[in-house]
């Protein structure tokens, strides 16, 4: 019954706190407002939804959310220092593909919105079988460490939060 009329809770939710966020008013109106929104995009859009994808862990998110905060503050000061005080003809630029293990779409979505959103990095292209990603980086020593660190930080934990 609750699928029929809320068909993505999670989506729901989050989609009623950033409303509110934006409006940046806690008044009953907003949030009611919010509410109904977030029901009408959750219904209107399931048919578009290729899967059912369900969240293994739930707390294994938080600790997600923490490492990619963490890293989006160290990586903006690597790049602060590169564009300050390195010149454009030392960067080390280059693309660096990335091979998947994770297999569910919304996963590899994640995962993608993730390494573009750190700064430095950027989600260039998936795989036409969803096998890997290329990834452009701003400044690499050893592309092969990235990769690794991608994976680690990342991939694992999206494999266990993801089904």
């Amino acid at each position: 019954m609750l699928r029929a009329v809320l068909p993505h809770p999670l989506l729901a939710l989050t989609l009623v706190v950033v409303w509110t966020l934006l409006f940046n008013s806690f008044t009953p109106g907003t949030i009611v407002t919010g509410i109904i929104v977030a029901i009408s995009v959750t219904k209107f859009t399931s048919v578009y939804w290729p899967s059912d994808t369900r969240v293994r862990n739930p707390r294994e998110i938080i600790a997600y959310m923490a490492v990619f905060l963490w890293d989006i503050v160290l990586s903006n000061i690597q790049v602060a220092r590169l564009v300050l005080f390195r010149s454009g003809d030392r960067l080390k630029s280059r693309f660096v593909t990335v091979p998947l293990d994770v297999t569910s779409p919304e996963a590899i979505v994640a995962l993608a919105a993730t390494i573009t959103l750190t700064p430095g990095t950027l989600s260039v292209d998936v795989a036409a079988d969803n096998r890997s990603i290329i990834v452009h980086c701003l400044d690499v020593d050893d592309p092969d460490a990235l990769v690794a660190g991608i994976k680690e930080r990342y991939e694992l934990r999206l494999k266990r939060i993801l089904t």
